[in-house]
């Protein structure tokens, strides 16, 4: 297959280690020439094609639809609907296996959520399909849409986010608050934001038998493959899943999705196989989303701009059918010293689809109230933001007492600074203005997101002619994976990448874990560094117990494994290729295993995180209110770096995460219908290439360790915890107007 083909010789040739060069991706090249197939450019032999019809009430039951005037329409096969769909093997509510959500599949007429799929058509072409759809005329019997944070009575859930603790205190908060000179008390909201990929999902389904072939976007192969084989009833091994590319994830394909589940349903209902690939507007439903909040902070500080105490408190909303609930007061847990820290949460159930994991979920929504807050607090206390922040950032977790691997927060505080010139800044608001008679502001903000490692497994070989092979069902959402994990791959096996082909994209590979939390690369890329080790002892093992190796008798002292060939630790000189140890023991090629998993004594003592500084100008038209970022610096410690051009692109696209949150992103909901109103690309707002600054990123140098092994931490998500704070704070210093309800739009300035 040609997206299987990685192996072309890289652009730059170097020595010595693959990781930390910054090499191109090795799947550009198939990306730019259209070479790289994702999963709805697959079209088997006889495919059909599927659509859905959705939901255009937000609650009530589905009494009826014109199936019949859909079957009118030319090259129609069949109309699936909650009468006539195949039954289930296992609950589609059930949620026993990992990161598992209920998904709404046509096995009742139950209207949960407006853009609930409610039918699915199966055509010859896809415009067959789609005009069929639209003559389904839905009837429903309704009921009155629930909306909005203040829909009905809030209740404090078990847990937030992924298990952790809805409530955690720390000291005595009243006292805290008692004994400062200065308290703010101040309400942000943000609103609900969808997951819009380039990739919207899609399925391509293919039955033969009890055998499933699947073309489908997947941040976590073998989850999705167990929980397919639970609603089917068949076995895992029954299913083969192709994932090598992804159009995006940001957390919404990290489980198998209700739509495409629909597509495998229709492939077995019409016995051939079946494309389903949803439009923009139907990603506004089924597929997850990050809720929106109302988070009300209270901070004290004493005489000398020290905090005495935090409290966070967040209301947040989720489905009235399933439990997943936004942490966000959480992001007070880690960034900044208290003697005294309180975080809450509540939440209010409304008729609208599950929220789900969002790019730094909890993190994002929950750091720019605190770095608002925070800039909130400085200011009561006439100090600079920046110098308020310096003075209280945290060394260790206040409320664990755990010490984070490394100090190296004053580190990005003190280099993005000097970089982005913030010796400049004047304290006051309103006191810059640019040649055009802009208003100027500079704003600051603290990016922090937890270290994270999954579990993964990876296979390793190394064959007769010297060259190495390398295997993980690794997936890569346009983030670099191919390209950072054959680096490691190749280190692992002491050989230059173009030595190595790497496989990974298949459920039928080792299983890498999943591709989220930032922690992808550090799992799968510890598995393959285990694989590696396993497969290089082993070739060890043959060398230095065959008398007719230079290697002979090494054992004790050691090997080293580089440029394909094993050298004696205590004598470099004595030294032999893979190939010719091999050749002489008669194997065409020799193989390893390897695993990786978070390792628990660490875990316990140490708090691991990733950290960074965020810097922002922004521009502020004084009579139209018109708001344009014109430069962001930011400067991230994230342990050792693998490829830095692919490490510098992640925190690009955080960072205008970061921007967009504060100024762009906002879904607006019908409080009539509840149905989303700007469900497209045209009015639900992202930034475009004008929108977006001269963005720098500065990689602080920081060895980790006791995170993992290779010293490994994400960088896919901090960019946007600090950014979205920093151009926030950027539009008061601008203005001296202190908006707390984002996006910051022209209106909420005038």
């Amino acid at each position: 297959m040609a997206e299987l083909v990685l192996t072309q010789a890289p652009a730059h040739v170097r020595h010595g280690s693959n990781i930390g060069q910054p090499l191109t991706r090795r799947d550009g090249i198939l990306k730019v020439t259209g070479g790289a197939r994702y999963a709805a450019d697959n079209h088997p032999a006889g495919m059909a094609y599927a659509v859905m019809a959705v939901s255009s009430i937000a609650r009530g039951r589905l009494v009826s639809l014109d199936v019949e005037a859909a079957k009118t329409q030319p090259g129609v096969i069949a109309v699936m609907t909650p009468w006539n769909a195949p039954r289930l093997a296992a609950d589609p509510d059930g949620k026993d296996i990992p990161f598992s959500f209920k998904l709404d599949v046509l096995q009742s007429d139950v209207v949960r959520y407006p853009n609930q799929p409610i039918a699915v058509v199966i055509a010859e072409t896809l415009e067959a399909a789609t005009e069929a759809a639209e003559l389904l005329s839905p009837r429903y019997e309704a009921e009155p849409a629930r909306v909005g944070l203040d829909a009905d009575e809030a209740f404090v859930p078990p847990i937030v986010g992924p298990g952790k603790p809805a409530t955690v205190q720390h000291g005595d908060l009243e006292a805290g608050l008692a004994s400062s000179s200065r308290r703010i008390e101040a309400t942000y909201e943000t609103p609900a934001q969808y997951h819009n990929a380039m990739e919207t999902h899609a399925v391509v389904a293919r039955w033969e038998g009890d055998t499933l072939s699947l073309d489908l976007p997947s941040q976590a192969l073998a989850l999705t493959q167990l929980r397919l084989a639970q609603l089917f009833g068949i076995p895992p091994e029954n299913i083969h899943i192709r994932s090598p590319f992804l159009g995006g994830g940001f957390g919404s394909k990290a489980g198998v999705s209700g739509p495409q589940v629909l597509g495998i349903m229709a492939a077995r209902l019409v016995g051939r196989p079946v494309k389903l690939a949803l439009r923009r507007e139907q990603m506004f439903g089924p597929v997850g989303h990050r809720a929106p909040t109302r988070q009300t902070l209270r901070l004290g500080a004493d005489e000398n701009g020290t905090l005495t105490a935090i409290q966070h408190h967040t209301r947040t909303t989720s489905s009235s059918f399933d439990d997943f609930f936004e942490p966000a007061s959480d992001a007070s847990h880690t960034l900044y010293a208290s003697p005294a820290i309180a975080t809450s949460h509540d939440v209010v159930r409304i008729d609208t689809g599950t929220p789900l994991f969002m790019r730094a979920p909890g993190e994002a929504t929950g750091s720019i109230a605190l770095e608002s807050a925070i800039d909130e607090m400085a200011e009561a206390c006439g100090m600079d933001p920046l110098a308020f922040r310096l003075k209280n950032y945290a060394e260790a977790e206040p409320i664990s007492g755990r010490p984070f691997s490394s100090k190296a927060l004053r580190e990005c505080y003190e280099q993005g600074a000097e970089r982005f010139g913030w010796s400049r800044r004047p304290l006051a608001p309103r006191q810059m203005r640019d040649e055009a008679g802009l208003l100027v502001g500079w704003g600051v903000g603290t990016a922090t997101f937890p270290a994270l490692m999954f579990q993964a497994q990876a296979r390793a070989a190394i064959r007769a002619d010297g060259t190495g092979l390398m295997e993980t069902g690794a997936h890569d959402m346009g983030q670099g994976a191919w390209t950072a994990l054959a680096q490691i791959a190749a280190d692992g096996l002491g050989l230059d990448i173009d030595q190595v082909e790497f496989r990974a994209g298949t459920s039928d590979l080792p299983d890498a874990g999943i591709a989220g939390g930032s922690g992808h690369t550090a799992t799968a890329g510890m598995a393959l560094h285990s694989a590696g080790a396993d497969v290089i002892a082993k070739l060890a093992q043959l060398a230095t117990s065959d008398e007719r190796s230079p290697l002979f008798g090494g054992g004790n002292a050691g090997v080293i494994a580089r440029a394909g060939r094993l050298h004696r630790r205590d004598d470099e000189s004595r030294s032999e290729s893979y190939a010719d140890i091999l050749a002489r023991a008669g194997l065409a090629e020799i193989e390893g295993r390897g695993s990786a998993s978070a390792d628990p004594s660490s875990q316990e003592s140490y708090a691991m995180h990733a950290h960074g500084a965020v810097f922002a100008e922004v521009k502020v038209d004084p009579e139209l209110g018109q708001i344009r970022a014109s430069r962001i610096v930011g400067a991230f410690a994230a342990g050792r770096i693998i490829n830095p051009r692919l490490a510098r692109s992640q925190l690009y696209g955080g960072m205008i995460w970061g921007l967009s949150f504060a100024l762009h992103e906002h879904a607006v909901t019908d409080r009539r219908s509840g149905r989303i109103m700007n469900a497209n690309l045209g009015e639900y707002h992202v930034p475009v290439n004008a929108d977006v600054p001269p963005i720098e990123a500065i990689l602080v140098h920081e060895d980790d360790p006791h995170v993992n092994a290779l010293g490994i931490k994400g960088v896919g998500e901090i960019g946007i915890t600090g950014s979205a704070g920093a151009v926030a704070n950027a539009v008061w210093h601008a203005t001296g107007v202190r908006v707390r309800d984002f996006p910051i739009t022209l209106d909420r300035l005038l």
